[in-house]
């Protein structure tokens, strides 16, 4: 399996085709992040992958064990991010991310 930032990097590639999806070339939270029409979606975080989804997916993925909740280092879970684990699909929710945001 690749590293996550270079899995990061295919995903980006692949969706980068899609209409309105932009690298973010912003500092700080926003960087090295996939955005569609300026909003941000999708970010590499470590080894999981940061998304934006509705509240009723992220709590399903969540308590699915595919992914964790994220608090943004502020001690209580914002209820539309989630972080996507390795052996998730990462496409395939970034399409999701990507389709909720726009």
């Amino acid at each position: 399996m690749s590293s996550p930032p270079e899995r990061f990097g295919a995903l980006a590639t692949a969706l980068l085709a899609q209409p309105g999806v932009t690298l973010s070339e912003r500092r700080g939270f926003a960087r090295d992040s996939l955005m569609v029409n300026g909003k941000l979606f999708a970010a590499v975080r470590g080894d999981v992958l940061l998304l934006k989804l509705p509240a009723e997916r992220v709590a399903a993925l969540i308590a699915a064990g595919e992914g964790a909740p994220f608090d943004a280092n502020k001690g209580r879970p914002m209820k539309e991010w989630v972080l996507a684990r390795m052996d998730a699909d990462w496409e395939a929710l970034a399409r999701e991310a990507a389709a909720f945001v726009a």
